[in-house]
């Protein structure tokens, strides 16, 4: 059984302004000295980071459709062990499917596994009375979903305001803050710079969520929200745990670098967990910054949160370059995953990048966004042939060749995609490691196996 405080904050659709909240609501209470955690519904490690950048801890993906809605609670508890507040910051509107599976996939469906009440934020900017009838029918569309109240964003002024709170009094629906037009400014870097800034603590960034701190801090019932939180039941479900069955691993640790910065790894947070808790000694590179590998490195991971428009500062860092081709070489294991592939790959948009595969990625408008279950190709260090895994997919670079001589997924209705060579796995495929714990373990073997002669 987990007792932690939460709410799972969502609205109609996407562009209410529940992001900005999100990070304001942890950052405000986090302020307060409590200890908050932040999770994001979904596949999108950019909201994600930043929750975790605004609560101190990391920021965790809970996705249904990648980890299996079975772990979604186990996940959770996991993640928020010992919080004063958890927060799970939904995606699109309350009760959206991107694949039309709103009985499993959806926030509502996430709010129901972890027993949790619902927040609403409702963009009342072209609204007045309506809202009473916008917000009762979000609740009484699923009578197993718990709508605790909503926050109003936009409000016009406090005439509106007072018309809006006397509406939603009406239908018996609380709320437990009003934020005007101006006071939940976007200020968070572009989204193109994806999860570095958060994963670099850049300034801006830290600026940005203190700012929407303050923001909230003045315009939320903090307090009641918190009252809110707290009627959550216990979860019943024991909290997900890295650690593989049987006796835990001995010998020697081999080490294995992990692409992120000091604010956490391109990868999920359960990544380094799981690659601790299978025995490797778990150092971080940053490929922006970083000119050599940690000392004694025998395995390299690029989760597939590094952003594609850092190309520049990727080809520049040539002496990181020339250390990855060589760990590849000698047939250390090289896991890339998302970009981590286009990083390796002879070029980049014109650029030279580390050279490891014979492929060259380039920039299109647009962007491949999307699940697949996909099937290992080749035996590799991520899984065995015939394997299957669901991933997920979100880049605007293709890669030509589309697959090496070994290829490492398939699927129906595509073409074979990704490169397995010696102990390198590369594709812009990105499984979430907690729904596969063989990944981490596998790695972890074949990092302490003695290298290969360089071919």
């Amino acid at each position: 059984m987990t007792l932690v405080p939460r709410v799972v904050l969502s609205a109609p659709s996407s562009g209410h302004g529940t992001g900005g909240l999100a990070l304001g609501l942890l950052a405000a209470l986090a302020d307060r000295g409590l200890d908050v955690a932040g999770c994001k519904v979904g596949p999108d490690q950019v909201d994600a980071a930043y929750l975790g950048l605004a609560g101190g801890r990391p920021g965790r993906n809970l996705d249904p459709r990648l980890v299996g809605p079975e772990r979604v609670a186990p996940l959770f508890a996991h993640g928020a062990a010992g919080a004063d507040f958890a927060l799970v910051q939904g995606t699109m509107g309350l009760y959206d499917s991107v694949a039309g599976r709103p009985e499993t996939e959806s926030t509502a469906a996430v709010a129901t596994a972890l027993r949790s009440p619902v927040v609403l934020v409702v963009d009342v900017a072209a609204m007045g009375q309506s809202v009473a009838a916008l917000v009762h029918g979000f609740r009484a569309y699923d009578e197993q979903l718990w709508l605790g109240g909503v926050i109003l964003n936009r409000v016009a002024s406090p005439r509106h305001e007072a018309m809006l709170r006397e509406a939603l009094d009406d239908v018996g629906v609380p709320v437990y803050g009003a934020l005007r037009r101006h006071e939940l400014p976007p200020v968070l870097p572009a989204r193109r710079h994806g999860m570095v800034p958060a994963v670099q603590r850049d300034g801006e960034a830290l600026r940005a969520v203190r700012r929407l701190g303050e923001a909230v801090a003045a315009t939320v019932d903090l307090d009641r929200l918190l009252g809110l939180a707290r009627s959550a039941p216990e979860l019943p479900v024991e909290p997900w745990s890295p650690a593989p069955a049987g006796d835990p691993p001995t010998g020697e640790r081999p080490v294995v670098a992990l692409a992120g910065g000091p604010g956490g790894s391109y990868s999920h947070p359960e990544t380094a967990e799981l690659l601790r808790a299978a025995g490797a000694e778990v150092v971080t590179v940053d490929p922006l910054r970083d000119e050599a590998l940690p000392a004694g490195t025998r395995a390299l991971v690029v989760g597939g949160g590094l952003p594609e428009t850092y190309a520049d500062r990727l080809s520049a860092n040539r002496r990181l370059c020339i250390a990855v081709a060589e760990l590849a070489r000698t047939g250390r294991p090289v896991i890339a995953e998302g970009a981590g592939l286009l990083w390796l790959a002879r070029e980049l948009d014109g650029l030279p990048m580390c050279g490891v595969l014979d492929a060259i990625g380039a920039s299109r408008d647009g962007l491949v966004i999307g699940y697949r279950e996909a099937t290992a190709a080749a035996d590799s260090v991520v899984a065995a042939a015939g394997a299957t895994v669901v991933g997920h997919k979100q880049h605007a670079a293709v890669v030509t060749p589309r697959a090496g001589e070994r290829a490492a997924w398939s699927w129906d209705g595509g073409t074979p995609e990704g490169f397995v060579w010696r102990g390198v796995h590369a594709s812009q495929l990105v499984p979430h490691w907690a729904a596969y714990p063989e990944i981490a373990a596998r790695l972890v073997a074949a990092a302490g196996a003695p290298a290969e002669a360089p071919a």
